[in-house]
């Protein structure tokens, strides 16, 4: 399944399998029914900045692949033909310190205190102005760890950030965010602490431990110096590894004096997979600080009638489901304004692609599910530069491609089982992203609150389809009557 040359719309193999239902559960197959009517509510729910995925830690490969193989991968994901991600999350590396070697100690542009040295990390920094060139709206400074200079235990993992350094630390974010500013890329966000209750000290990768007490000191340091010196800049804060984790240790930082107004979004991971009982708690979160709240973090599940952390390669549109599913419920029960898939690409594969044609399209229990695209583990060796998408890469451009920032979401109720439908509203455009989950096709009509709507586009990705342009729906007055694959992903577009 090679895709470096020729269409992007190629198909992949189809594995059968249960799939994510809206409650984070199994959804069992079920027979075709007769249409069932929805209703997009008129009110709006919350507004949409952005869908994206992170440059970590695949651009310190692909700096050694050919440019024209680079160049291919950010037309895939940020040109209007590929998906078109509204954000990109560029990791600011802490230089790798302690860390095991490989692509998860990556450079760091600091030299010395106030030293730097600018040609450092060139796979990052080529796609941290990719993204800009292209246009992505929002790009995201993140940072795992802060440089061995500035932790208790002079590593860039394992550590704390070492106490009287937290203004040196702001300063350095905004020394580089600055330096980029002034070649015109601009961040739009910084990140300063990723999954800060875990402290990484088995050093697989950079991370640093911040205790909630920390939390406030670094936001507030970090939001006045980025404020002074880069206005427009604006802090994201804490990313928190799992959803409860999230919720009781916000308030301990977000509710110190003077901490709320340097955030812009508070920001969760969702890798303990929660119900929906833990993620509707999200949003009163956000009211209580008047924050919008991101997703910025989600992948590699193992199980997906039961999810959980592990090891799992799966291509196919079972897993394209499962990502899809996991989206809307961010958007239509946590509330979220954001959604970001973990990584952008993967070479976990689990196989070798070059001796195995079978390799890019079979689910195995080896690789892991956290690229959207794939390359080849051994490609230093082998000279295999090919590219390989999945399911998720398809799934992820339903909604990356046609929700765009500043679209508004409206609650949709009445949908049949196994069905969920994202409806957004932007500059006289309604889009409908409707997943059904079913193994068996739906029938569906779903009122709008517009009237004399006409449908202008249709689009599918099922086990056959990879984003490809269908035809359109009927529609009567403000109803569209809908008719859903099995197993398929489908994006409407009305104007109103």
């Amino acid at each position: 399944m090679a895709t470096r040359t020729g269409s992007w719309f190629r198909s992949v193999a189809v594995a059968s399998g249960f799939l994510i239902g809206a409650a984070g559960t199994m959804a069992l197959p079920g027979e075709a029914a007769g249409a069932a009517v929805a209703q997009v509510s008129p009110a709006a729910a919350q507004t949409i900045q952005n869908i994206g995925a992170s440059g970590a830690w695949w651009v310190n490969d692909l700096a050694r692949f050919a440019p024209a193989t680079r160049q291919r991968v950010a037309d895939l994901l940020f040109g209007p033909n590929g998906i078109q991600l509204s954000a990109y999350r560029f990791n600011i590396g802490g230089g790798g310190t302690g860390v095991a070697a490989g692509d998860r100690a990556p450079q760091t542009f600091l030299v010395s205190p106030g030293r730097y040295d600018w040609n450092r990390d060139p796979g990052g920094t080529a796609f941290l102005r990719y993204a800009a060139q292209y246009g992505v709206p929002d790009i995201v400074g993140f940072v795992n760890s802060a440089p061995a200079v500035w932790t208790s235990n002079g590593k860039a993992c394992g550590g704390d950030l070492k106490s009287g350094s937290t203004q040196a630390y702001a300063g350095y974010l905004a020394d580089i965010v600055t330096h980029f500013r002034a070649e015109g890329v601009k961040i739009n966000y910084v990140s300063p602490m990723n999954e800060p209750r875990v402290s990484f000290s088995d050093c697989h990768q950079e991370g640093m431990h911040v205790a909630p007490g920390q939390r406030d000191d670094i936001v507030r340091a970090v939001g006045q110096t980025l404020a002074s010196r880069a206005p427009g800049t604006r802090v994201i804060a804490d990313e928190s590894d799992h959803v409860d984790k999230f919720l009781s240790e916000v308030p301990q930082w977000a509710g110190q004096p003077g901490t709320a107004q340097y955030v812009a979004a508070l920001a969760h991971h969702t890798y303990d997979f929660p119900p929906d009982s833990t993620l509707a708690k999200i949003p009163a979160l956000a009211r209580q600080y008047g924050k919008p709240t991101w997703a910025t973090e989600l992948c590699c599940w193992n199980n997906p009638t039961n999810p959980a952390y592990g090891a799992q390669y799966d291509p196919t549109i079972t897993g394209g489901l499962g990502m899809a599913s996991m989206m809307y419920r961010d958007f239509a029960v946590s509330g979220d304004s954001a959604f970001h898939w973990w990584t952008a690409l993967s070479k976990v594969m689990g196989c070798n692609p070059a001796g195995n044609a079978s390799c890019a399209t079979t689910i195995n229990g080896t690789g892991y599910n956290d690229g959207l695209i794939y390359y080849d583990p051994n490609f230093a060796s082998n000279g295999n530069q090919n590219l390989y998408l999945t399911k998720r890469f398809y799934a992820l451009g339903q909604y990356s491609k046609f929700v765009r920032p500043g679209s508004v979401r409206h609650a949709v109720t009445g949908a049949p089982s196994g069905v969920q439908i994202t409806a957004t509203f932007l500059g006289g455009t309604w889009t409908l992203v409707v997943n059904n989950l079913n193994k068996s096709a739906q029938s569906v009509s779903v009122q709008l609150p517009s009237g004399g709507l006409t449908a202008t586009g249709a689009y599918r990705t099922s086990a056959g389809e990879n984003l490809a342009a269908i035809g359109l729906p009927s529609v009567a007055g403000s109803t569209a009557s809908l008719s859903l694959p099995a197993q398929s992903i489908t994006t409407y577009v009305f104007r109103g």
